[in-house]
Protein backbone atom coordinates (compact mmCIF):
# COMPACT_ATOMS: atom_id res chain seq x y z
CA UNK A 1 0.00 0.00 0.00
CA UNK A 2 1.13 3.57 -0.62
CA UNK A 3 -0.07 6.37 1.63
CA UNK A 4 0.10 10.12 1.18
CA UNK A 5 0.03 12.76 3.89
CA UNK A 6 -0.01 16.54 4.10
CA UNK A 7 -0.17 19.28 6.71
CA UNK A 8 -2.52 22.21 6.13
CA UNK A 9 -3.58 25.38 7.95
CA UNK A 10 -1.52 26.97 10.71
CA UNK A 11 1.70 25.32 11.84
CA UNK A 12 1.67 23.57 15.17
CA UNK A 13 4.14 21.82 17.50
CA UNK A 14 3.79 18.07 16.97
CA UNK A 15 3.12 17.98 13.23
CA UNK A 16 6.45 16.28 12.55
CA UNK A 17 5.74 13.71 15.24
CA UNK A 18 2.53 12.76 13.40
CA UNK A 19 4.42 12.45 10.11
CA UNK A 20 7.04 10.28 11.80
CA UNK A 21 4.33 8.10 13.35
CA UNK A 22 2.66 7.57 9.96
CA UNK A 23 5.93 6.71 8.19
CA UNK A 24 7.32 4.36 10.82
CA UNK A 25 4.03 2.54 11.38
CA UNK A 26 3.44 2.10 7.64
CA UNK A 27 6.95 0.75 7.16
CA UNK A 28 7.31 -1.39 10.29
CA UNK A 29 3.82 -2.92 10.46
CA UNK A 30 2.78 -3.07 6.81
CA UNK A 31 5.86 -2.65 4.62
CA UNK A 32 4.16 0.33 2.97
CA UNK A 33 5.59 3.53 1.54
CA UNK A 34 4.55 7.12 2.22
CA UNK A 35 4.67 10.25 0.09
CA UNK A 36 4.33 13.74 1.57
CA UNK A 37 2.71 16.61 -0.33
CA UNK A 38 4.31 20.00 0.20
CA UNK A 39 2.53 23.12 1.46
CA UNK A 40 -0.84 21.57 2.17
CA UNK A 41 -3.65 21.39 -0.37
CA UNK A 42 -1.71 23.63 -2.78
CA UNK A 43 1.06 21.04 -3.07
CA UNK A 44 -1.49 18.30 -3.64
CA UNK A 45 -3.11 20.24 -6.47
CA UNK A 46 0.26 21.17 -8.01
CA UNK A 47 1.67 17.66 -7.51
CA UNK A 48 4.63 18.82 -5.42
CA UNK A 49 5.71 15.92 -3.28
CA UNK A 50 8.56 14.09 -1.62
CA UNK A 51 9.04 10.46 -0.66
CA UNK A 52 9.23 9.86 3.07
CA UNK A 53 11.46 6.99 4.20
CA UNK A 54 11.76 5.27 7.56
CA UNK A 55 15.31 6.47 8.09
CA UNK A 56 17.46 8.58 10.39
CA UNK A 57 15.98 11.81 9.05
CA UNK A 58 12.40 10.78 9.84
CA UNK A 59 13.52 9.62 13.27
CA UNK A 60 15.09 13.02 14.01
CA UNK A 61 12.03 15.15 13.20
CA UNK A 62 10.27 14.12 16.42
CA UNK A 63 12.09 16.95 18.22
CA UNK A 64 11.35 19.64 15.65
CA UNK A 65 8.53 22.17 15.67
CA UNK A 66 6.75 23.26 12.52
CA UNK A 67 6.38 20.77 9.66
CA UNK A 68 8.96 19.37 7.25
CA UNK A 69 6.24 19.31 4.58
CA UNK A 70 5.39 22.98 4.88
CA UNK A 71 1.84 24.20 5.20
CA UNK A 72 -0.52 26.73 3.71
CA UNK A 73 -4.12 27.63 3.01
CA UNK A 74 -6.21 27.37 -0.15
CA UNK A 75 -9.49 29.13 -0.83
CA UNK A 76 -12.38 26.62 -0.68
CA UNK A 77 -13.56 27.54 -4.18
CA UNK A 78 -10.14 26.82 -5.70
CA UNK A 79 -9.92 23.64 -3.66
CA UNK A 80 -13.25 22.30 -4.90
CA UNK A 81 -12.51 23.35 -8.49
CA UNK A 82 -9.36 21.21 -8.34
CA UNK A 83 -11.05 17.90 -7.48
CA UNK A 84 -10.25 16.16 -10.76
CA UNK A 85 -6.65 17.40 -10.66
CA UNK A 86 -6.31 16.07 -7.11
CA UNK A 87 -7.63 12.66 -8.18
CA UNK A 88 -5.27 12.61 -11.15
CA UNK A 89 -2.24 13.54 -9.05
CA UNK A 90 -2.99 10.87 -6.44
CA UNK A 91 -3.43 8.28 -9.19
CA UNK A 92 -0.15 9.28 -10.88
CA UNK A 93 1.66 8.91 -7.53
CA UNK A 94 -0.04 5.50 -7.04
CA UNK A 95 -1.48 6.67 -3.74
CA UNK A 96 -4.07 4.39 -2.15
CA UNK A 97 -5.14 6.68 0.69
CA UNK A 98 -4.53 10.20 1.98
CA UNK A 99 -3.95 11.19 5.62
CA UNK A 100 -4.80 14.87 6.07
CA UNK A 101 -3.39 16.58 9.16
CA UNK A 102 -5.04 19.86 10.13
CA UNK A 103 -7.66 21.79 12.01
CA UNK A 104 -11.31 22.51 11.34
CA UNK A 105 -10.82 23.85 7.82
CA UNK A 106 -8.52 21.00 6.80
CA UNK A 107 -10.86 18.37 8.22
CA UNK A 108 -13.77 19.95 6.36
CA UNK A 109 -11.70 19.68 3.20
CA UNK A 110 -10.88 16.06 4.03
CA UNK A 111 -14.58 15.30 4.50
CA UNK A 112 -15.39 16.88 1.14
CA UNK A 113 -12.74 14.76 -0.57
CA UNK A 114 -14.08 11.67 1.17
CA UNK A 115 -17.61 12.51 0.05
CA UNK A 116 -16.24 12.72 -3.49
CA UNK A 117 -14.65 9.31 -3.53
CA UNK A 118 -11.12 9.87 -2.26
CA UNK A 119 -10.00 7.53 0.56
CA UNK A 120 -9.13 9.88 3.43
CA UNK A 121 -8.26 9.61 7.14
CA UNK A 122 -8.02 12.79 9.22
CA UNK A 123 -5.73 13.81 12.07
CA UNK A 124 -6.95 16.76 14.20
CA UNK A 125 -4.42 19.55 14.66
CA UNK A 126 -4.89 22.90 16.38
CA UNK A 127 -3.26 24.70 19.29
CA UNK A 128 -6.72 26.11 20.08
CA UNK A 129 -8.05 22.66 21.14
CA UNK A 130 -11.36 23.45 19.42
CA UNK A 131 -12.06 20.15 17.61
CA UNK A 132 -15.12 18.82 19.41
CA UNK A 133 -14.65 15.13 18.60
CA UNK A 134 -11.41 14.74 20.56
CA UNK A 135 -10.51 15.43 24.18
CA UNK A 136 -7.26 17.16 23.21
CA UNK A 137 -5.44 18.17 20.06
CA UNK A 138 -1.65 18.09 19.92
CA UNK A 139 -0.02 21.51 20.03
CA UNK A 140 -2.40 22.73 22.71
CA UNK A 141 -0.23 21.59 25.60
CA UNK A 142 2.81 23.29 24.06
CA UNK A 143 0.93 26.55 23.50
CA UNK A 144 -0.35 26.55 27.09
CA UNK A 145 3.15 25.81 28.41
CA UNK A 146 4.63 28.72 26.44
CA UNK A 147 1.90 31.08 27.59
CA UNK A 148 2.21 29.94 31.20
CA UNK A 149 5.96 30.49 31.17
CA UNK A 150 5.42 34.01 29.85
CA UNK A 151 2.85 34.76 32.56
CA UNK A 152 5.23 33.42 35.22
CA UNK A 153 7.89 35.87 34.04
CA UNK A 154 5.47 38.78 33.79
CA UNK A 155 4.44 38.41 37.45
CA UNK A 156 7.85 39.52 38.67
CA UNK A 157 8.24 42.50 36.34
CA UNK A 158 4.66 43.66 36.90
CA UNK A 159 5.12 43.50 40.67
CA UNK A 160 8.44 45.34 40.50
CA UNK A 161 6.89 48.27 38.62
CA UNK A 162 3.42 48.31 40.19
CA UNK A 163 1.89 47.66 36.78
CA UNK A 164 -1.08 45.92 35.29
CA UNK A 165 0.06 43.66 32.47
CA UNK A 166 -2.29 42.43 29.75
CA UNK A 167 -1.22 39.17 28.12
CA UNK A 168 -2.90 38.48 24.78
CA UNK A 169 -2.88 34.84 23.69
CA UNK A 170 -4.25 33.00 20.68
CA UNK A 171 -7.87 31.91 20.56
CA UNK A 172 -10.06 33.19 17.74
CA UNK A 173 -13.32 31.53 18.66
CA UNK A 174 -12.55 29.57 21.82
CA UNK A 175 -10.67 30.37 25.02
CA UNK A 176 -9.01 27.09 25.96
CA UNK A 177 -5.46 28.49 25.82
CA UNK A 178 -6.39 31.60 27.80
CA UNK A 179 -8.36 29.57 30.35
CA UNK A 180 -5.62 27.00 31.00
CA UNK A 181 -2.69 29.44 30.85
CA UNK A 182 -4.53 31.94 33.03
CA UNK A 183 -5.24 29.32 35.66
CA UNK A 184 -1.77 27.71 35.50
CA UNK A 185 -0.02 31.10 35.56
CA UNK A 186 -2.08 32.56 38.39
CA UNK A 187 -3.60 35.36 36.31
CA UNK A 188 -5.94 37.68 38.16
CA UNK A 189 -8.50 37.88 35.37
CA UNK A 190 -9.07 35.91 32.17
CA UNK A 191 -11.15 37.02 29.20
CA UNK A 192 -12.32 34.51 26.58
CA UNK A 193 -14.57 34.58 23.47
CA UNK A 194 -17.23 32.34 25.00
CA UNK A 195 -18.28 34.99 27.52
CA UNK A 196 -18.36 38.67 26.45
CA UNK A 197 -16.58 40.76 29.07
CA UNK A 198 -17.57 43.91 30.92
CA UNK A 199 -14.58 46.23 31.18
CA UNK A 200 -16.02 47.59 34.43
CA UNK A 201 -15.66 44.14 36.02
CA UNK A 202 -12.01 43.92 34.99
CA UNK A 203 -11.36 47.40 36.38
CA UNK A 204 -13.06 46.52 39.67
CA UNK A 205 -10.90 43.41 40.02
CA UNK A 206 -7.71 45.38 39.39
CA UNK A 207 -8.77 48.26 41.69
CA UNK A 208 -9.56 45.78 44.44
CA UNK A 209 -6.06 44.28 44.18
CA UNK A 210 -4.41 47.68 44.58
CA UNK A 211 -6.67 48.58 47.50
CA UNK A 212 -5.70 45.33 49.24
CA UNK A 213 -2.01 46.11 48.90
CA UNK A 214 -1.25 43.94 45.85
CA UNK A 215 0.37 46.55 43.61
CA UNK A 216 0.12 44.73 40.30
CA UNK A 217 -2.25 42.66 38.17
CA UNK A 218 -2.14 40.15 35.31
CA UNK A 219 -5.02 39.91 32.84
CA UNK A 220 -5.02 37.17 30.18
CA UNK A 221 -7.01 38.00 27.04
CA UNK A 222 -7.85 35.62 24.19
CA UNK A 223 -7.44 37.44 20.87
CA UNK A 224 -11.06 36.75 19.91
CA UNK A 225 -12.58 38.13 23.12
CA UNK A 226 -15.37 40.67 22.68
CA UNK A 227 -16.92 43.20 25.08
CA UNK A 228 -20.46 42.84 26.34
CA UNK A 229 -22.78 44.90 24.19
CA UNK A 230 -23.03 48.49 25.34
CA UNK A 231 -20.06 48.37 27.74
CA UNK A 232 -17.30 49.85 25.57
CA UNK A 233 -16.44 50.68 21.98
CA UNK A 234 -14.43 47.89 20.41
CA UNK A 235 -14.71 45.81 17.29
CA UNK A 236 -12.95 42.94 15.61
CA UNK A 237 -11.17 43.44 12.32
CA UNK A 238 -12.28 42.53 8.82
CA UNK A 239 -12.35 39.01 7.40
CA UNK A 240 -9.59 37.85 5.07
CA UNK A 241 -10.14 35.79 1.91
CA UNK A 242 -10.41 32.61 3.95
CA UNK A 243 -13.11 33.98 6.26
CA UNK A 244 -10.70 34.50 9.18
CA UNK A 245 -11.00 37.69 11.19
CA UNK A 246 -7.92 39.91 11.30
CA UNK A 247 -7.97 41.12 14.88
CA UNK A 248 -7.42 44.71 15.98
CA UNK A 249 -5.55 43.86 19.17
CA UNK A 250 -8.12 43.34 21.92
CA UNK A 251 -5.37 43.15 24.54
CA UNK A 252 -4.24 46.69 23.76
CA UNK A 253 -7.84 47.94 23.58
CA UNK A 254 -8.47 46.59 27.08
CA UNK A 255 -5.16 48.03 28.34
CA UNK A 256 -6.00 51.50 27.04
CA UNK A 257 -9.43 51.39 28.64
CA UNK A 258 -8.09 50.30 32.03
CA UNK A 259 -5.45 53.03 31.97
CA UNK A 260 -8.03 55.67 31.10
CA UNK A 261 -10.45 54.56 33.79
CA UNK A 262 -8.02 53.82 36.63
CA UNK A 263 -4.92 55.82 35.78
CA UNK A 264 -2.57 52.92 36.46
CA UNK A 265 0.48 52.02 34.40
CA UNK A 266 -0.78 49.32 32.01
CA UNK A 267 1.34 47.44 29.48
CA UNK A 268 0.47 44.80 26.89
CA UNK A 269 2.34 41.67 25.82
CA UNK A 270 1.09 39.87 22.70
CA UNK A 271 2.49 36.34 22.54
CA UNK A 272 1.26 35.69 18.99
CA UNK A 273 3.12 33.10 16.96
CA UNK A 274 5.56 32.34 19.77
CA UNK A 275 2.89 29.96 21.01
CA UNK A 276 3.02 27.99 17.77
CA UNK A 277 6.75 27.68 17.39
CA UNK A 278 9.51 25.65 18.95
CA UNK A 279 9.85 22.13 20.26
CA UNK A 280 6.64 20.34 21.26
CA UNK A 281 6.21 19.26 24.87
CA UNK A 282 6.59 15.60 25.80
CA UNK A 283 2.79 15.29 26.03
CA UNK A 284 2.31 16.65 22.52
CA UNK A 285 5.05 14.43 21.10
CA UNK A 286 3.40 11.34 22.54
CA UNK A 287 -0.14 12.32 21.51
CA UNK A 288 0.95 13.29 17.99
CA UNK A 289 2.91 10.05 17.59
CA UNK A 290 -0.11 8.02 18.68
CA UNK A 291 -2.32 9.94 16.25
CA UNK A 292 0.07 9.15 13.39
CA UNK A 293 0.28 5.48 14.34
CA UNK A 294 -3.50 5.03 14.55
CA UNK A 295 -4.15 7.04 11.38
CA UNK A 296 -1.78 4.75 9.47
CA UNK A 297 -3.49 1.69 10.90
CA UNK A 298 -6.92 3.06 10.01
CA UNK A 299 -5.82 3.71 6.43
CA UNK A 300 -4.42 0.20 6.05
CA UNK A 301 -7.65 -1.22 7.49
CA UNK A 302 -9.69 0.69 4.91
CA UNK A 303 -11.45 2.77 7.58
CA UNK A 304 -11.81 5.84 5.40
CA UNK A 305 -13.92 8.90 6.07
CA UNK A 306 -12.71 8.80 9.67
CA UNK A 307 -10.61 10.92 12.00
CA UNK A 308 -8.46 9.80 14.92
CA UNK A 309 -9.55 11.18 18.29
CA UNK A 310 -8.43 10.99 21.92
CA UNK A 311 -11.20 9.69 24.14
CA UNK A 312 -10.02 9.35 27.72
CA UNK A 313 -6.75 7.40 27.47
CA UNK A 314 -7.55 5.71 24.16
CA UNK A 315 -7.24 6.73 20.52
CA UNK A 316 -10.50 6.02 18.72
CA UNK A 317 -11.95 6.69 15.28
CA UNK A 318 -14.81 9.10 14.69
CA UNK A 319 -16.37 10.12 11.41
CA UNK A 320 -14.99 13.15 9.62
CA UNK A 321 -18.49 14.57 9.80
CA UNK A 322 -18.45 14.30 13.59
CA UNK A 323 -15.00 15.92 13.78
CA UNK A 324 -16.21 19.13 12.11
CA UNK A 325 -19.79 19.27 13.35
CA UNK A 326 -19.14 21.73 16.19
CA UNK A 327 -16.35 23.83 17.63
CA UNK A 328 -15.42 22.69 21.13
CA UNK A 329 -16.10 25.77 23.23
CA UNK A 330 -15.24 26.26 26.89
CA UNK A 331 -18.33 25.14 28.86
CA UNK A 332 -19.90 27.39 31.47
CA UNK A 333 -18.82 25.13 34.34
CA UNK A 334 -15.18 25.65 33.40
CA UNK A 335 -15.68 29.41 33.14
CA UNK A 336 -17.31 29.47 36.58
CA UNK A 337 -14.47 27.44 38.08
CA UNK A 338 -11.85 29.78 36.63
CA UNK A 339 -13.70 32.83 37.91
CA UNK A 340 -13.19 31.68 41.50
CA UNK A 341 -9.45 32.27 41.00
CA UNK A 342 -9.87 35.86 39.77
CA UNK A 343 -8.68 38.79 41.86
Amino acid sequence: MRLATLTSGGDCPGLNAVIRGIVRTSSAEFGSTVVGYLDGWVGLMEDRRMDLYDDAFIDSILLRGGTILGTGRLHPDKFKAGLEQIKENLADAEVDALIAIGGEGTLKGAKWLSDNGIPVVGVPKTIDNDVDATDYTFGFDTAVSVATDAIDRLHTTAESHNRILIVEVMGRHVGWIALHAGMAGGAHYTVIPEEPFDIADICKAMERRFQMGEKYGIVVVAEGAVPREGTMDASLGEEDQFGHVTFNGMGQIIADEIKERLGYDVRTTVLGHIQRGGTPTAYDRVLATRYGLHAARAAHAGQFGTCVALRGEDIELVTLEESVEHLKRVPQRRIDAARIMFG
